[in-house]
């Protein structure tokens, strides 16, 4: 089949970056020709990121804020390096302030922490230079030069569980998570209502690993599922998810006609379900920082910058999607989803954030 995008299809990039631009505050508007950082004129705008402990290559979400910042400056015909874009990567959470404080201090207008684990630090630092912009990827910070960047993981989850169930040959499906937090919970609450949107029998073998970056945990907590009748496994586990797909294509290798599934998530996993000529990846669930970090750029670059709020991307705001399936789902399940995207989107369809217990 040719190359497709549902869950709306990442569509309206623009259409959504306009809107975000509207909602700027009287406060980021009051900073644009002051001449100071926030004020920055688009000839000299310049962005940055810190990772977490991950890595800018981590197949997730600090490769896709690194994606959103590439293509930004592609944009504005930025170059790598000081007035331009850049990255620092984070080994532990003790490199986080020296990294940021590094970006300040080498005068970029607008600096990223990709992930929940940067918020103290990001908090520290942006109070010690408040003439710096600064935004941070899933935590709210209590600043007023930082813009908090979160996402409805749910609606995207929701999407994963409902291909999931229109997909499983045994009733059976798995979610494997990292640490059992608030955002986390919320790629539960999604997957679990998605499931039983189409099918409320299937069950929903939901495992927690205590840990994003592990992948032994992940292929143990796999293994214990596929052996239980487990078909497709949707992982929001980071690094802990490699572990995940390590199982299901020794499984796969083992014999072809195993049927074991991974949807990805954060970025297209695809190639890391490559098992000879097959592969097990069945989508995977985007999380578009990219997206996010562009749009924020843009606000930022305009004098718009929405220092103190909280920006939130959903289905409608094309923050989620499902990645092309490679021809592994069928289009009359793509239609499905399809529907139920646009549903939510429109506010027919509003998934709960928090898992029922």
């Amino acid at each position: 089949m040719s190359k497709r995008k549902f869950g709306l299809a990442l569509s309206m990039v623009l259409a959504a970056g306009t809107i975000l631009g509207a909602c700027g505050t009287e406060k980021a508007k009051n900073n644009e020709g002051t001449g100071s950082k926030q004020g920055a004129k688009e000839d000299t705008f310049s962005i940055a990121m810190i990772t977490d402990t991950n890595g800018v290559d981590d197949k997730s979400f600090n490769q896709s804020a690194w994606k959103g910042i590439q293509e930004f400056a592609k944009e504005n015909n930025l170059e790598r390096g000081d007035g331009g874009y850049d990255y620092l990567e984070s080994k532990g959470d003790a490199d986080f302030e020296p990294n940021l404080n590094r970006l300040v201090r080498r005068d970029f207008n607008l600096v990223y922490g990709i992930g929940y684990l940067l918020k103290d630090a990001m908090e520290v630092i942006a109070d010690q230079h408040p003439e710096t912009m600064f935004g941070l990827v899933d935590e709210i910070a209590d600043s007023p030069n930082v813009v908090s960047i979160m996402f409805k993981e749910q609606e995207g989850a929701f999407l994963a569980g409902a291909a999931a169930a229109l997909m499983t040959k045994t009733n059976k499906i798995g979610f494997a998570g990292g640490m059992q937090i608030p955002v986390i919970e919320r790629f539960q609450a999604g997957f679990v209502a998605g499931v039983a949107a189409v099918n409320p029998d299937i069950t929903v073998d939901v495992q927690y690993t205590g840990d994003f970056g592990k992948a032994e945990l992940g292929k143990a907590v796999a293994n214990r599922m596929y052996s239980s009748g487990v078909d497709i496994i949707f992982h929001a586990a980071g690094a802990t998810g490699n572990g995940v797909f390590s199982e299901a294509k020794e499984r796969k290798s083992a014999d072809k006609n195993a049927s074991v599934w991974v949807i990805g998530v954060d970025s297209d996993q695809y190639e890391e379900g490559q098992v000879g000529d097959e592969n097990i990846t069945l989508t995977s669930m985007l999380k578009r920082v990219d997206v996010a970090v562009k749009n924020i750029s843009e606000l930022a670059r305009d004098g718009k910058f929405p220092g103190g709020e909280v920006k939130t991307y959903g289905l409608a705001e094309d923050g989620m999607a499902l990645t092309d399936s490679h021809g592994a789902i069928p289009d009359d399940v793509l239609a499905k989803v399809d529907e139920f995207a646009k549903k939510i989107a429109d506010g027919e369809i509003e998934v709960p954030e928090y898992p029922t217990k």
